[in-house]
């Protein structure tokens, strides 16, 4: 398949060049435009001239989500005010929203890259794509739309929920491809066997995102849709929005467009790299960026590189999938914990659901106590409870070092949700 999308780039000496080329660009264009960025790095003695490889990136200083609500409502402008045609802004629940200003090349150089993960996921312009996320002012109804006609599929742009219309264009239409968040994925999965219209509708992939799903999670909605694929689709605001990277076919990993940005992995603690591999905060540096530029942007994000060749033969790098944020972090009896751990060993466990719920309380002997509420998958009787709850309690305690009370449930007595499942219930006094 012919990839228009795809980067002329022949071997990773060319990326590095690129990517220097960029990070020098974008360092000097971020100091002469942006007060902000000027004063960030004044007070750390570098100047763009001190940029002369890709080692000197950690010279700079870091940016953080602090930033961005702190320049409300044009936060970190590069550009002036007359070269911003969009905005769009994340969907905060705490404080100011994050606020990114788009250039025109900005929309158009995310709709080309985007349009590489249709590419990415195998896709023609015969195929129909059902685009079930949200519209207004978040990046991903715009994004992932603009994408899909620039790559020349038919788009349906349905929006998130409403699962009547959702199943009614899966039938009348034929969409073979969905965009959704894993929860709202599971949860059309789950109405779509209800109803029993597998046979009736074609569809073979989903592109999601958004949100950590669970193996368990994705099995369960690539069991019950008969998919052929399911692919992991990264994206924050700040970096553009979705679509800055995409699951291959052969799903080993995340490859991601360095061609437009730089990923870092830190320590959250130390600031300080991690060994290649290991698992830490990720952090980016866009190389194109005209509007906003980000440099050494925290993204809170828990990740890893992958080193290697992949199957596929993009040479585009990898990291693997977001496991979680640093600061989700549960401080338990003293005991770091964060949610993905939990979730990978109930993702394990046979006989377990994909849907569970953390609840963290403080009783009256002073104590910190965790229950973990946890569906038993469908089909499963409740008479294999015991065994099922003590296989839990040991796999924690062995793996994380605490104690922890397990509630089995009924398969789909947990709520489901369209947008991003709520899985942590945090009732401690602060």
């Amino acid at each position: 398949m012919t990839r228009t999308f795809m980067p002329e780039i022949k071997s990773i000496e060319e990326l590095k060049e690129l990517q220097l080329q960029g990070l020098k660009w974008t360092v000097q264009h971020a100091y002469q435009g942006s007060k902000d960025y000027r004063k960030k790095m004044d007070e750390a003695g570098v100047r763009p001239e001190d940029i002369q490889s890709l080692a000197d990136l950690q010279k700079l200083p870091f940016t953080t989500a602090k930033d961005l609500q702190d320049g409300y409502p044009f936060p970190l402008l590069a550009v002036p005010l007359k070269d911003v045609v969009r905005i769009h802004a994340s969907s905060g629940t705490t404080g100011k929203r994050k606020v990114l200003c788009y250039t025109k090349k900005d929309i158009d150089d995310w709709t080309h890259f985007f349009a590489r993960c249709f590419e990415m996921a195998e896709l023609s312009p015969e195929d129909r794509v059902q685009i079930a996320v949200g519209y207004g002012v978040w990046t991903a109804g715009a994004g992932f739309q603009a994408a899909c006609e620039r790559f020349g599929a038919l788009a349906l742009p349905v929006g998130p929920g409403n699962l009547d219309l959702q199943c009614q264009f899966l039938i009348d239409f034929q969409s073979t491809v969905i965009c959704c968040t894993a929860s709202m994925g599971l949860l059309l999965a789950e109405e779509v066997n209800r109803r029993g219209i597998k046979d009736k509708i074609s569809l073979k992939k989903m592109i999601f995102g958004s949100e950590r799903s669970s193996d368990a999670m994705r099995k369960r909605i690539q069991e019950l849709l008969g998919l052929e694929h399911m692919f992991d689709i990264p994206g924050m605001t700040e970096l553009y929005g979705p679509g800055t990277g995409l699951e291959c076919v052969c799903h080993n990993g995340i490859h991601y467009w360095a061609d437009y940005y730089i990923i870092e992995i830190i320590d959250p603690e130390t600031l300080e790299p991690v060994p290649e591999g290991e698992t830490g905060e990720m952090v980016v540096t866009t190389l194109r960026k005209e509007a906003v530029p980000l440099i050494r942007y925290r993204t809170r994000d828990l990740t890893r590189l992958l080193s290697g060749d992949c199957p596929c033969g993009c040479i585009m790098p990898r990291h693997d999938r977001i496991l979680g944020r640093s600061d989700d972090m549960i401080i338990f009896r003293g005991v770091n914990i964060y949610p993905a751990q939990i979730d990978h060993i109930l993702s394990e466990i046979k006989g377990l659901g994909s849907e569970y719920q953390i609840i963290l309380e403080r009783k009256n002997d002073g104590r910190d106590y965790m229950m973990i509420k946890v569906e038993r998958a469908e089909g499963i009787d409740s008479s294999l409870d015991v065994k099922l709850v003590k296989d839990v309690q040991q796999r924690i305690k062995g793996q994380l070092m605490v104690s922890v009370g397990v509630e089995l449930l009924p398969y789909k007595s947990l709520p489901r949700s369209e947008r991003k499942t709520k899985r942590v219930f945090d009732k401690r006094e602060n």
